[in-house]
C-alpha cells in the first residue's frame, strides 16, 4: 500500500491537531500518509506558508 501525496488542503488540519497535542501516528493515520510528512509540515519543510485551520473536520478522530 502507498501512502497518499501531501497536498496543500491537508496542512492546515495538520496543523491544528498538532497544535491540539494530537501525536503524529493519528494524524498520519487520518490523511493515510507517512508520518514523517507530518513532520516536515510541523518543522517548516513543507507548505509553512499555510496557517493552521480554525476546526478540525467532523470526521476527525477523537483525541
Amino acid at each position: 500500500m502507498h501512502d497518499q501525496p501531501l497536498t496543500p488542503e491537508m496542512v492546515p488540519v495538520i496543523k491544528l491537531a498538532r497544535s491540539l497535542k494530537y501525536n503524529y501516528a493519528r494524524i498520519a493515520s487520518y490523511f493515510q500518509i507517512n508520518q514523517g510528512r507530518i513532520a516536515d509540515v510541523m518543522k517548516g519543510r513543507r507548505f509553512p506558508h499555510i496557517p493552521a485551520a480554525s476546526q478540525l473536520p467532523p470526521d476527525f478522530p477523537a483525541a
